[in-house]
């Protein structure tokens, strides 16, 4: 099941992963077990991280991506070209505040719409 986040949430990731160069590259093999380990390595380590890759197809493309945020349970952030942007929060980092939903208890009221 791959996660879903607000607009909001989805714009301020984005924001953050301008600057960043993609970590994983898929190879002629598309995204495979050693790939997909890798991906899952780079999220668990960052959160935030580009993917690029190697398939020509449009289509395949996307299909590629959905399979990994659903096997992966992360969210594309964006996608343009064959760059990927992918997010999951890590459950094991207390210190950083994980990215909270517009409906999430711990905003004000003042501030949900």
């Amino acid at each position: 099941m791959a996660l879903s986040l607000d607009n909001e949430t989805r714009r301020a990731l984005k924001k953050q992963a301008h600057h960043l160069k993609p970590v994983v590259q898929s190879g002629a093999a598309g995204l495979s077990a050693p790939v997909l380990a890798e991906i899952d390595r780079a999220l668990t380590d960052h959160e935030l991280v580009k993917i690029k890759l190697a398939t020509d197809d449009k289509a395949a493309r996307r299909k590629e991506i959905d399979t990994t945020c659903d096997d992966l349970d992360a969210a594309c952030i964006q996608h343009i070209g064959r760059t990927a942007t992918l997010y999951r929060p890590n459950p094991e980092d207390k210190t950083k505040p994980a990215a909270k939903s517009r409906n999430s208890p711990q905003m004000p009221a003042n501030k949900r719409k």
